[in-house]
């Protein structure tokens, strides 16, 4: 691979790796999560 084709590897990884921490850091992915462990801790065995 050439120099130019790393740089574009690159600038795409960190795109990627921006809309995904917005996604993360989101209200809706926070209350989701809380809500899956808020369920998981209630489940009578």
């Amino acid at each position: 691979m050439s120099t130019a084709e790393y740089a574009i590897g690159t600038v795409a990884a960190a795109a990627l790796a921006a809309v995904l921490y917005t996604l993360v850091t989101g209200d809706s992915v926070a209350s989701a999560l809380a809500s899956l462990v808020d369920r998981a801790l209630s489940v009578g065995f």
